[in-house]
């Protein structure tokens, strides 16, 4: 689905920009899916004491950018304070979740990658906060 052909097809307009709500939403979602495949890869390893910290990473990075994506997709009355609230939240998420990842990226791939996807979604979400108004 293209989230931005959803957003143009709702009856009430957005006041935020179309384009950067639906990048935000779809890397979100592409995050989402590399944290819960980085976990559970990480999973399977030999050495799984060592990403114990990695796996919680990535589990709460994947929760808060699935609460997050689905809240920004709504667009009938939002309420811009929790929606800016959610949106750090995930920026923070993703941002730890990066770091994390990037100390086992030489050694996992799985963790390389997963913490570019958080990197993306990362930059999304703070484009996206340049957007999204102020008023609660």
């Amino acid at each position: 689905m293209n989230h931005l052909d959803m957003l143009k097809t709702h009856p009430r307009n957005t006041t935020i920009d179309p384009k950067v709500l639906s990048d935000c939403i779809e890397e979100c979602l592409a995050c989402l899916d590399a944290c819960n495949s980085c976990a559970d890869a990480c999973l399977g390893e030999q050495q799984i004491d060592m990403l114990r910290r990695c796996i919680r990473t990535n589990l709460d990075c994947a929760d808060a950018c699935q609460a997050a994506a689905r809240m920004l997709a709504r667009q009938t009355e939002p309420s811009w304070a929790l929606l800016r609230a959610q949106v750090q939240a995930m920026e923070l998420a993703c941002r730890l979740c990066a770091e994390e990842c990037e100390k086992h990226g030489k050694q996992h791939e799985h963790c390389r990658i997963c913490a570019e996807a958080c990197r993306r979604c990362e930059a999304a979400c703070t484009r996206l906060m340049s957007s999204l108004p102020a008023q609660a």
